[in-house]
C-alpha cells in the first residue's frame, strides 16, 4: 500500500510539472477548515492499565492556503496547506476519569489532489471532485501521563468534492468537503508505556475566498 501511495505522490507531481506548460489558469485560495475527527482506536495498552481504557480525539479549526494549477479547462492539480492546528484528546472508556487533554499534538497535513471540474471556463458555478494523497505529520506530541510521547507520521488517500462560485473574472468563493485516511501509532512512555493507534477517520469541511491569475 505504501509503495502504491508513494507511486501516486510522484504521478500527481509529474501531472503538476508537466500541465504547468498548458495551465490556463493559476487559482489561489484562503479558506476556514473545520477538522472533524470520528476517531476509533484499538484501545489503550500498558502495564498497570485497565481492560476498556480508551481515549476519543477533538474537533478543530484553522486556516488553509490552497493553490491549484489548471492543467485544462477542466482538470486541475491542487496542493492544500494549513496552518497546523492542534488536536487534543480525552480520556474515555474505563479511565474517562482522567479527563480531558491526556494527549496533545499539532498535525501538518500537505494534501494534493487532482480535480475534475464540471462544465466550462466562465461558468459561475462549477462543482469538482479531486482524489489524491494526503501525508500527515504530528509535531509537538505531549501528554500529562507520560513525560516523552511520539505518534508516527501517516500516508494515505484523500477524496474531496466542492464547487467554485465566481463572483468575476478574478474573484471567487469556494466550499469543499474532504474524507482523508489517517491513522497514527502512539507511544507514550512515563511510569509505564502506554500504546495505541488512532484511526482518525477525518471529513473537512472548509469555505473561502479564490483568486485567479
Amino acid at each position: 500500500m505504501k509503495i502504491k501511495l508513494q507511486t501516486l505522490a510522484v504521478a500527481l507531481t509529474a501531472t503538476f510539472v508537466v500541465g504547468a506548460a498548458s495551465a490556463e489558469d493559476n487559482v489561489f485560495k484562503l479558506g476556514v477548515s473545520e477538522y472533524t475527527t470520528h476517531s476509533k482506536t484499538t484501545g489503550i495498552t500498558g502495564i498497570g492499565v485497565p481492560p476498556g481504557a480508551d481515549a476519543e480525539t477533538s474537533n478543530v479549526t484553522t486556516v488553509i492556503f490552497v493553490y491549484e494549477r489548471m492543467v485544462n479547462p477542466n482538470v486541475g492539480v491542487e496542493l492544500v496547506l494549513g496552518i497546523p492546528p492542534k488536536i487534543k484528546a480525552k480520556a474515555t472508556g474505563s479511565v474517562a476519569y482522567l479527563g480531558d487533554d491526556v494527549l496533545s499534538a499539532r498535525n501538518v497535513t500537505p494534501t494534493l489532489f487532482v480535480n475534475y471540474h464540471f462544465g466550462q471556463t466562465g461558468d459561475t458555478l462549477r462543482p469538482y471532485v479531486g482524489g489524491g494523497i494526503n501525508y500527515t505529520k504530528f509535531t509537538h506530541v505531549q501528554s500529562r501521563l507520560a513525560a516523552d510521547a511520539q505518534m508516527s507520521d501517516s500516508t494515505g488517500w484523500a477524496l474531496q468534492a466542492g464547487a467554485d462560485y465566481s463572483l468575476n473574472k478574478d474573484w471567487g468563493l469556494f466550499a469543499s468537503v474532504a474524507a482523508l485516511k489517517v491513522k497514527s501509532k502512539v507511544v507514550a512512555s512515563g511510569a509505564t508505556v502506554l500504546q495505541t493507534t488512532i484511526d482518525f477517520r477525518p471529513v473537512v469541511y472548509s469555505f473561502g475566498a479564490s483568486y485567479k491569475f
